[in-house]
């Protein structure tokens, strides 16, 4: 699951609409939809006050040989 299927994912779970997550978020709704859609660059301080609203927070995760760059 990517990060942004996590967050539509919790928000529906919570019926909050996105202009609603972004409000008790402190972000930009624009910030929500990019997130949503999968940008691959945002704000990591801003993904985590987004995530903190669900119990959770982005950090650094293992890669496995497979993922990594040679």
């Amino acid at each position: 699951m990517t990060l942004g299927e996590f967050v539509k994912v919790k928000r529906n779970t919570v019926k909050l609409t996105q202009p609603e997550l972004a409000e008790k978020a402190g972000v930009g709704l624009r910030f929500i939809r990019e997130l949503e859609k999968g940008k691959e660059s945002v704000r990591l301080d801003k993904v985590n006050q987004v995530l903190k609203l669900f119990g959770s927070q982005a950090g650094p995760v293992p890669l496995t040989p497979n993922e990594r760059t040679p």
